[in-house]
């Protein structure tokens, strides 16, 4: 892989991190919670050479959370300061412009996909390509509110260590972690996020908008990959990509979890390497 240049931009009053390889059509990567930019990694290296810009979301990784988040936007814990979808897509548009970039490509997973939604709600005209990993654009259901506001009240009860314990066990697919032991760990200490990071990125989820009418406007071509083992993203939730008018291509990799990226990135790379062709990468 080309070394990548690590830097940092204000963004509302917060510094947030990135880092910055390559050369040719820009692809911006955005991560899932609770974890960083070294999601990503293993399978940018096994990309054809691209321009990957590769940011650690706010409050997440080297990036700070910030202050004056909206409050009341969770109505099951009003008092809970968001970090909405909002917010991280104004901090993703200020790091174009810092880098003096017009268009790009996107992949995002979970949280990630849910910027780009709103990314394309806002500002179509940069996005060439959206390419979801274990994301979907339905809305929270009551039962996952319910949860938010239980992860709520533990991490402001000093149990952010055991909610990543549980975390991490949920999030990677029952065969990852047969096959390969050890990526327990290595995401386990990617998970870095403040007890005040927590609450404000799970008011911030629960908050988001239901994005499927966005499904219908979008023009540009999407990818989409979908775990069988994931428990928080089903196949039959991203399906609903496939009515988008730029055309999808869904893969549903039966023995991925949410972390699927991380967990099989030779298979994620096969697929998405060719997709990306169509932009010239």
């Amino acid at each position: 892989m080309v070394p990548m240049k690590s830097a940092s931009y204000l963004s509302a009053g917060a510094r947030i991190h990135y880092l910055d390889a390559g050369t040719g059509i820009p692809v911006v990567f955005l991560h899932p919670t609770p974890l960083d930019h070294a999601y990503w990694l293993p399978l940018i290296d096994r990309l054809p050479a691209l321009r990957a810009i590769v940011v650690d979301l706010r409050a997440h990784g080297a990036s700070e959370l910030g202050a004056n988040l909206p409050m009341g936007g969770f109505s099951r814990v009003p008092d809970a300061p968001a970090l909405t979808m909002s917010q991280l897509g104004s901090d993703t548009l200020v790091l174009l412009d810092q880098l003096g970039i017009r268009e790009a490509v996107f992949v995002g997973c979970s949280i990630g996909g849910y910027v780009m939604l709103e990314l394309w709600r806002r500002a179509p005209a940069c996005m060439r390509g959206l390419a979801l990993i274990c994301s979907k654009p339905q809305p929270d259901a009551e039962a996952n509110r319910v949860k938010r506001a239980d992860t709520i009240a533990r991490a402001r009860a000093g149990e952010r260590e055991a909610l990543f314990d549980g975390m991490v066990q949920a999030s990677t697919g029952a065969t990852a972690r047969a096959r390969r032991p050890a990526i327990v760990p290595e995401l386990r200490a990617r998970m870095t996020l403040s007890a005040e990071g927590i609450v404000a990125v799970q008011a911030g989820l629960a908050a988001r908008p239901d994005s499927v009418p966005t499904v219908a406007t979008i023009t540009v071509p999407v990818f989409g990959v979908a775990g069988g083992e994931d428990f928080a993203v089903s196949p039959a939730e991203m399906d609903v990509f496939r009515s988008a008018p730029g055309g999808c291509g869904l893969h549903v990799l039966p023995d991925a979890g949410h972390f699927v990226a991380y967990e099989q990135p030779d298979t994620v790379a096969a697929l998405l390497a060719p997709w990306l062709r169509q932009f010239g990468v």
